[in-house]
């Protein structure tokens, strides 16, 4: 089975394309609450959707599903959940939760009306994760990077895959049943940790879903509709291809590859850190 890929736009033109060539769920982020302080000066992306936005694209999709992350757990959560299940969502998202209390207020929010995912991305998730595990209700989770390196006081977003972190929620998750994910992907031959190392992981650990980096597509920087379906049309079939490699690997291709995306992070972080304090 292929990995689940997700895409963030709320472009409806660009939805359309990327449902055209394969992408499984496109992403509408509404979250703002405490983004902007916690990724300060670092190169993130930022969104400014809307519930709108929801309404506008799911009539479009025929084949993707509509993903949407949500505020982390508020006080204005409950309604602002409502407010994307009746705009369309079919799985909603909560970011940056720190407590099984958290989650069990988002699922109970939900109530069986779309599909939960929970984002994990704090360490204080991390610490609870067993006893989230034992609610019912929770359909998916997806292990943030971005904002789970910076909990940790890391310097480079995979640190959490060379290090067994990353592997170790995943066992955890994957003892209980639940469907999960990771991190990011760029196209095929791209990233400072190759996509293609990254990939490997996701099929070493079991997991499933996966994102694709701003990267995969930048429609900041590409502005031609032609252009923005040839990125989607070249990236998409080279991933697919690659993962055919990938779920017929072998035990020991994948421990190679375990070992060679260790190194590549000590790499990456140690140029990180002399850039640093040069």
């Amino acid at each position: 089975m292929k990995l689940t890929l997700m895409y963030i736009t709320n472009r409806p033109d660009v939805a359309v394309i990327a449902q055209k060539y394969g992408v499984d769920r496109i992403w509408i982020d509404l979250e703002t609450l405490g983004k902007e302080e916690r990724q300060k000066n670092r190169d993130c992306v930022k969104s400014h959707h809307s519930v709108e936005d929801i309404r506008r694209i799911v009539p479009l999709l025929d084949r993707s599903e509509m993903l949407v992350r949500v505020n982390p757990w508020n006080p204005g959560s409950a309604q602002e959940i409502d407010s994307v299940i009746e705009a369309g969502a079919r799985l909603v998202m909560l970011p940056m939760w720190k407590s099984a209390a958290e989650a069990r207020a988002f699922v109970r929010a939900v109530g069986g009306r779309a599909k939960t995912v929970l984002l994990l991305e704090t360490k204080e998730a991390a610490d609870c994760l067993d006893e989230v595990l034992a609610l019912d209700g929770v359909d998916e989770i997806h292990i943030g990077l971005n904002d789970l390196h910076l909990s940790y006081g890391r310097t480079f977003m995979f640190e959490l895959l060379a290090d067994g972190t990353v592997e170790n929620l995943c066992r955890k998750i994957a003892r209980k049943g639940i469907p999960y994910g990771f991190g990011g992907i760029a196209r095929i031959g791209e990233g400072a940790l190759p996509a293609e190392k990254i990939i490997l992981e996701h099929y070493r650990l079991g997991s499933s879903r996966a994102i694709l980096s701003r990267s995969f597509c930048n429609t900041d920087l590409i502005t031609d509709p032609k252009e923005i379906e040839r990125a989607f049309r070249d990236g998409m079939a080279a991933l697919r291809t690659f993962e055919d490699y990938a779920a017929s690997a072998d035990k020991s291709i994948l421990e190679r590859n375990r070992l060679e995306v260790g190194q590549c992070v000590g790499r990456i972080v140690a140029a990180i850190t002399e850039k640093q304090n040069g």
